[in-house]
């Protein structure tokens, strides 16, 4: 085919100029080697593409059908060419994330903001899900790049990259709790918080959520269990939920910085601590990554290679 291409090209050249000599300028070639070339492809053909004369030569029927053909393609060629140049010239291409309703808000934005300044051209793609449908998406192939909360099992398949350390607790309404306390038949005037979590209605993330399961296996290695709880997708609900006094929502605590420090929500006292955790950008580990995702990666992290 490689061969075949330079046949057509020399051809494409001769018809545009109607002459064997100025397409031999033109390509840096003998005219006989122009010649030899257009015999070449009329005997591939077998049909006669020029008429010869001595006063230069002119297309056949069967010339003008082909010469038409072989102008479009050069032409989109050329067009490609001058596309991928453009692309270079300005840094286009395409980028598609994964990431959860509640990170995309709190931390994915910030970082956005200041990797569009200085890649304006990069089109970028958003997958709202969560973080283990976007582990998911990233071993398929559907999204580049995910942020994630750190997954407990090890995957050799994914290179993970922190970006934030994250406290998970347990926040509740001053009016929601003291409600609570009333409503449980004690003689005690102090009632420990595993016995208030027991009655309490207790909010969190869906089973498919890793922090969900981060969490329940706090609580299960602390001894509680089967406690009555609402379950939803996202964690702004859990916290709008929370603050009409539905019940005792497990939230991210930086993302309720604002409510806790105006005591419009309070830390609700777990009878256990629960450990820090990390969020970060994961990928899979590639050989060919795109070049919209290295410079993602290396715009924040570069020893990424």
């Amino acid at each position: 085919m490689e061969n075949n291409l330079n046949l057509y090209y020399i051809f494409y050249t001769v018809a545009k100029h109607q002459s064997f000599s100025l397409a031999a300028k033109e390509l840096f070639i003998s005219q006989p080697a122009v010649s030899k070339s257009i015999s070449k492809l009329e005997e591939n053909l077998q049909t006669q593409l020029f008429i010869r004369s001595s006063k230069g030569v002119r297309l056949t029927e069967e010339g003008v059908i082909l010469y038409k053909q072989a102008e479009n393609a050069f032409l989109s060629l050329k067009t490609g060419e001058e596309q991928l140049s453009r692309r270079k010239e300005l840094g286009m291409g395409q980028l598609s994330i994964g990431v959860s309703n509640t990170l995309c808000k709190h931390v994915l934005l910030p970082y956005l903001k200041d990797f569009i300044k200085e890649y304006p051209h990069i089109r970028i793609s958003i997958e709202c899900q969560s973080s283990f449908h976007t582990i998911e998406a990233l071993k398929n192939g559907k999204v580049d790049i995910g942020l994630i909360g750190e997954p407990e099992s090890k995957n050799n398949d994914i290179l993970f990259f922190p970006v934030k350390e994250i406290q998970d607790g347990f926040v509740t309404t001053k009016s929601y709790l003291e409600n609570l306390k009333k409503r449980i038949p004690t003689e005690c005037s102090d009632i420990d918080s595993e016995t208030l979590l027991s009655n309490a209605v207790l909010m969190m993330l869906d089973k498919d959520n890793l922090t969900r399961q981060y969490i329940d296996n706090c609580l299960n290695n602390n001894g509680l269990f089967n406690m009555q709880t609402i379950e939803v997708s996202s964690m702004d609900l859990l916290i709008d939920f929370v603050k009409i006094d539905l019940g005792i929502a497990c939230v991210i605590e930086d993302f309720v910085k604002k409510e806790l420090e105006e005591r419009t929500l309070i830390r609700f006292p777990l009878p256990f601590s629960i450990p820090k955790r990390k969020i970060g950008f994961a990928c899979l580990k590639q050989t060919n990554p795109s070049s919209s995702m290295n410079e993602f990666m290396q715009f924040y992290f570069p020893s990424y290679k």
